[in-house]
């Protein structure tokens, strides 16, 4: 049974099939100020947790019936935020790495010295906290984003300018996070309503041209800072969180009317004209115009500013690389329309300080 004796102490579930080893991680941590509970089963585990909220659970990974791997997927499969420390065998390394890779904070080989324990169980309920507290804070950018939308959903039915000023302050959010890419989306909004001249678009499709390349990055609000600013190469993982940003973008605002063509433009924006891009692995004409407008607005900004894991490069290469990449990254009649666009109006473009009309 957990201890009582301190409401305020941090609950530690210990599920271990040895008696010997839950009896004694069970004095372990009461004395060391904890409330612990021990059970001998992944199906008890569970079955305690439906009861009691416990941040930090201490698991033995080879037990019958049910093992910690098993447990480790309850957990997720139930939105579990509590962390998790495997405890394994030794020379079964093998075991200790899938279980991180199943979203266990730590492991220790058994038997593991008290103070091996205690410096895991600190590191875990340290990192569980972090973990915690930027959920929180993501959520409420998300809360703060969907309200803003709302909003504008609303006003839009009394006066034009009353999501204007909203959009800005969003927008100007957005190129803020990521330091270095500051007016970012100002930038290829400029150059995507350059290329839209050039091939002919309608006039009256340019305000959803706009707000699409504007708020392209919003789904990044739902990629990590420690992903998004990361100095270096991203690593596969990160790569994985971060190709969700254009779902992510399109689920925030398709439900708002008057943003339903920039959502799709959201959605499809890092396809690629031979069908190798994301999220959908759209080709050629199945990518809307927009967002086959929008990647060379959006390529050629990113390679001639400063990213915090490489520098600029210049006007001359960024345009070289475009035109080496037509017909695989970007569609052929977009790509001409862009490179007849002079590098002096590029420039001029990219100095400007005016807020493009949305």
């Amino acid at each position: 049974m957990p201890d009582t004796s301190s409401l305020e102490a941090t609950r530690i579930l210990v599920v271990d099939d040895d008696l010997s080893v839950r009896s004694v991680m069970q004095a372990l941590f009461l004395e060391e100020g904890y409330a612990c509970c021990a059970v001998d089963g992944a199906e008890a585990a569970l079955d305690a947790m439906r009861l009691t909220a416990y941040p930090l659970v201490v698991c033995d990974v080879r037990m019958p019936v049910h093992d910690g791997f098993w447990l480790l997927e309850q957990m997720r499969e139930h939105k579990s935020d509590a962390a998790v420390i495997m405890l394994t065998g030794f020379g079964d390394t093998e075991a200790a790495v899938q279980c991180l890779r199943n979203g266990a904070a730590d492991y220790l080989i058994k038997p593991p010295k008290a103070n091996e324990i205690m410096r895991a169980v600190e590191r875990a309920l340290g990192r569980r906290r972090l973990d915690l507290a930027r959920q929180r804070y993501r959520r409420s950018l998300e809360n703060r984003v969907q309200e803003k939308t709302a909003e504008l959903s609303r006003a839009l039915e009394h006066l034009q300018s009353t999501y204007s000023q909203t959009l800005w302050t969003l927008v100007a959010a957005l190129d803020a996070r990521e330091h270095e890419t500051g007016d970012h989306s100002q930038r290829v909004a400029r150059y995507t309503l350059s290329i839209a001249r050039r091939l002919g678009v309608a006039e009256s499709e340019f305000p959803d041209l706009e707000r699409g390349a504007l708020l392209h990055d919003i789904g990044k609000i739902g990629v990590p800072d420690a992903i998004l600013l990361k100095l270096g190469p991203l690593s596969q993982d990160d790569w994985t969180v971060m190709r969700r940003h254009p779902q992510i973008g399109f689920n925030i605002l398709r439900s708002v009317d008057f943003l339903a063509g920039p959502a799709e433009m959201v959605l499809s924006h890092q396809e690629r004209f031979d069908g190798t891009g994301y999220p959908r692995g759209l080709a050629g004409g199945e990518i809307p115009l927009s967002a086959r407008i929008f990647a060379l607005a959006d390529t050629y900004d990113s390679m001639t500013t400063n990213r915090p894991y490489r520098s600029a490069v210049s006007p001359e290469i960024a345009r070289a690389e475009i035109e080496r990449n037509v017909g695989t990254q970007f569609d052929p009649a977009c790509a001409a329309a862009f490179l007849s666009i002079s590098g002096e109006e590029l420039a001029e473009m990219a100095r400007a300080r005016e807020l493009p009309a949305i």
